[in-house]
């Protein structure tokens, strides 16, 4: 490992050493160093060869709590790398980071576009009951393959309903597979958030919320578990509410549909809300010419 700068006792960026765009001469401060559109804590400390501990130690002066296998935005990172002396380039504009839609400049001719089916992600907290809801409406069981009854790697599923095929993303809840979560909520339609009823919303819930909005998707909530003697569905409306997901009867946008996934209550009217607003969509994608895909996860 070569040496490289001292951490300083704070992360702002020295005035030399700014971030330059392609094509332009950075000034002779530090090593020069690429960084991509979106990357790991860990490969941050790889690039930087410097300790992974001690990146997450700048991120958490900057009020960010991360681990190694979680991603920074080119400009934290960038802002991390600055402060311990770095020239940073920025990435090229044709690079793009995980869970980018733009995969073709080609032009589609609105008159080739036929309808398509919606995709759907289930988003939510930990053992609210997400893999369970899908178990439910498959009638198969997931749920018991996964470690310790948490879901760990984002799952495609499609099931039929009448003429309406609905393709199923079952994402990860726990707070440890945020990136994943993203990407998820990123490539879908229609989000579904599940929150117990017995429960109330959780950090992960919230997070939930914050994907789909930035994803710029319609959401309907799912209260679970109303089979308990405990589930009361207020509580759950007045806090989302509060969060800016307002239910259709207290005069907002979005469904609230009360299910259990554990008895199958509710799970027909929450099938019929995702058509109806898949309906409201319009979806259409062309049916001849390239194909194209997104890449969802890898290893």
């Amino acid at each position: 490992m070569t040496d490289r700068p001292a951490i300083p006792q704070d992360i702002t960026p020295t005035p030399e050493a700014t971030a330059v765009a392609p094509g332009e001469s950075a000034p002779p401060v530090g090593p020069l160093i690429e960084i991509p559109p979106a990357i790991s804590v860990g490969e941050l400390s790889e690039l930087l060869e410097l300790d992974a501990v001690d990146i997450i130690k700048q991120l958490m002066r900057a009020g960010l709590m991360l681990t190694v296998n979680e991603a920074v935005d080119f400009e934290t990172a960038a802002m991390i790398a600055q402060s311990l002396g770095f020239r940073v380039k920025a990435p090229k504009a044709k690079e793009r980071g995980p869970g980018s839609l733009v995969l073709s400049t080609d032009e589609e001719d609105p008159a080739s576009l036929e309808p398509r089916h919606p995709i759907v992600t289930i988003l939510g907290h930990v053992d609210h009951g997400k893999t369970t809801l899908l178990d439910s409406i498959r009638d198969t069981s997931v749920v018991d393959g996964e470690a310790g009854g948490i879901t760990q790697h984002i799952g495609a599923y499609q099931v039929k309903r009448d003429d309406q095929v609905i393709t199923f993303l079952d994402t990860p809840g726990h707070e440890a597979f945020t990136a994943m979560r993203a990407r998820g909520a990123q490539v879908t339609d229609i989000a579904v958030l599940v929150v117990a009823a017995d429960d109330g919303i959780m950090p992960q819930t919230v997070e939930a919320i914050d994907h789909v909005k930035a994803a710029k998707v319609p959401m309907i909530v799912a209260i679970n578990k109303m089979d308990k003697p405990e589930a009361d569905p207020e509580p759950i409306k007045n806090a989302l509410a509060a969060q800016g997901v307002a239910p259709e009867d207290w005069g907002g946008d979005t469904i609230y549909q009360p299910i259990s996934a554990k008895t199958g209550q509710g799970i027909d009217r929450l099938l019929e809300s995702i058509s109806l607003q898949a309906e409201v969509l319009e979806l259409k994608a062309p049916i001849e010419g390239r194909a194209k895909g997104v890449v969802i996860e890898s290893r």
